[in-house]
């Protein structure tokens, strides 16, 4: 049985340890204290107490003696008033929870349309309502990136926490990141540290000239996008529509093809350098002609791939002499041609 505190178990409401204590007596009719505490590694005090708690519910019952026996009542008769009461508390909640949106809906200067949507007024909003939907994340996040930012960079591309940095935001295990940014959102040092802090911890990066708007989508429950997308401090609506969320998965998914995949650690060859070989590229090389090919200058090219501005424009240097290429754009088109810029395998 899942006994950890967020388990199988938790909606009981029951201590952790007289959760323990009571699978123990189980397995073990008329155990003693002493005995228990033993078994479980716990302080007697502690032992005490939680059997007194399953006294008190009914759970166990004390047979007498010195020192006293315990032992477990029926599971099945005794455990189903507890949890019926506990599903009566819990309607009395959400009852409680309609009562307040009813409320939170009429209170002045409040604008909510409908509960598919959220006006989220304010960047602490915004940040609130961010960390509460990525918390409660169980497949994936989707994140679309591009300038103008507020303070820092979405942090779709780079969640933190105690998983992940120094951000203060928390997500389950097994969630898959995958982030698009615009080409002209990585020419700074914020916007770098976000997405390095993003592939750090397993997510995906890729980027594209024109990515049409900011977007983080939380599985297919919820998504924010900017009010004003040349202003997101002006603030974002939060969005549950099911129908609205499947257009804009969509629209991430069609950006996701089109955009250039990022390897920020690919493998660099010994020679490394295409030489007289032109077919066998090294993978830094590579990685400098998808990014161009994407739009990127050399500096956000350098940024991202950690390499000196100089150094990008030697790799460039050596395959237009390799090609014959007297332009970029020459480049390009042959290093197309010959399925350079196409993903690792």
């Amino acid at each position: 049985m899942d006994l950890s505190p967020g388990g199988s178990w938790a909606g009981t409401g029951l201590p952790f340890l007289a959760v323990r204590v009571l699978e123990h007596l189980v397995g073990h009719p008329d155990a003693v204290e002493e005995a228990v505490a033993a078994a479980l590694s716990a302080a007697r005090d502690d032992v005490a107490a939680a059997l007194a708690a399953l006294e008190a519910e009914g759970l166990a019952v004390r047979m007498g003696g010195s020192p006293a026996r315990w032992r477990a009542a029926p599971p099945r008769a005794s455990l189903g008033p507890l949890l019926a009461r506990r599903r009566e508390e819990l309607a009395l909640a959400e009852l409680q929870v309609e009562r307040l949106h009813d409320a939170y809906r009429a209170a002045a200067g409040r604008y909510v349309a409908s509960d598919l949507f959220e006006a989220l007024q304010t960047p602490e909003e915004v940040a609130a309502r961010y960390a509460q939907s990525l918390k409660a994340s169980r497949d994936q996040v989707l994140h679309l990136a591009k300038p103008p930012y507020v303070t820092s960079p979405a942090p779709g591309g780079s969640p933190g926490g105690s998983q992940g940095g120094g951000t203060g935001l928390v997500w389950q295990d097994g969630v898959r990141f995958r982030s698009v940014y615009d080409t002209d959102g990585l020419a700074d040092e914020q916007s770098l540290e976000t997405v390095l802090r993003g592939t750090a911890i397993g997510g995906r990066l890729r980027v594209c000239a024109g990515v049409p708007m900011k977007l983080v989508v939380f599985d297919r429950t919820a998504a924010i996008m900017p009010l004003r997308p040349d202003d997101p401090a002006a603030g974002s609506l939060l969005i549950h529509a099911p129908a609205l969320i499947d257009v804009l998965i969509t629209l991430f998914e069609s950006v996701w093809e089109r955009a250039v995949p990022v390897v920020l650690n690919s493998p660099e060859p010994g020679a490394g350098q295409v030489g007289g070989h032109p077919e066998k590229l090294d993978g830094r090389t590579h990685d400098i002609l998808r990014l161009l090919a994407a739009g990127m200058k050399d500096e956000a090219v350098a940024r991202v791939l950690g390499l000196s501005r100089r150094t990008v424009q030697k790799h460039i240097s050596d395959v237009a002499r390799a090609l014959g290429a007297r332009t970029r754009f020459q480049i390009a088109l042959i290093a197309r041609s010959r399925g350079w810029l196409e993903p690792y395998d």
